[in-house]
């Protein structure tokens, strides 16, 4: 494994880390880490960094929606993949195998909101046969992470 690989690995892991404590973590020098970090976030390798926060329902509503589309000529997904990612409400668009050529993950305030936007904004859109809509009711992991941990059992022991 690269050193590269093995820096970016720890980073997503805990995006905290400093250079510093990379550098230690592998016995390399910390002008090293800190050159291959920058190099990374300039070549977009690293794309962002973030903190995987669980706020329930609080933020209004997430949904996955599915969507089947014919391919433009000349552009195959990747136009209307696009089109979709401009827009503020999608976090996400990915390119799928299956029965749904596109899923894209969507946030919005309410479900009605986010129904309008797919019925008035997805499903318009050149070249849209399909959607089907999910809206995610329980994050149970995010990023890899659990994000409810097991309760602890709080009885007493009735055993001698």
């Amino acid at each position: 494994m690269t050193l590269e690989r093995k820096i970016a690995n720890i980073l997503k892991e805990d995006a905290r880390r400093t250079c510093a404590q990379i550098a230690a973590m592998l016995g390399e020098d910390e002008k090293t880490v800190k050159s291959l970090v920058r190099a990374m976030e300039e070549s977009g390798k690293i794309v962002k960094y973030t903190a995987i926060v669980d706020h329930g329902d609080e933020d209004g509503v997430e949904a996955l929606i599915e969507v089947k589309v014919t391919p433009k000529k000349g552009e195959g997904f990747d136009g209307i993949a696009r089109d979709i990612a401009e827009m503020d409400e999608v976090q996400g668009v990915y390119l799928m195998s299956g029965a749904y050529d596109l899923a894209i993950f969507l946030k919005g305030t309410t479900l009605q909101r986010v129904a309008q936007f797919v019925a008035e904004r997805i499903s318009t859109f050149d070249g849209v046969i399909s959607t089907a809509t999910h809206f995610i009711l329980k994050k149970y992991k995010i990023e890899g992470v659990v994000t409810e941990k097991t309760p602890k059992d709080n009885r007493l022991s009735v055993q001698p």
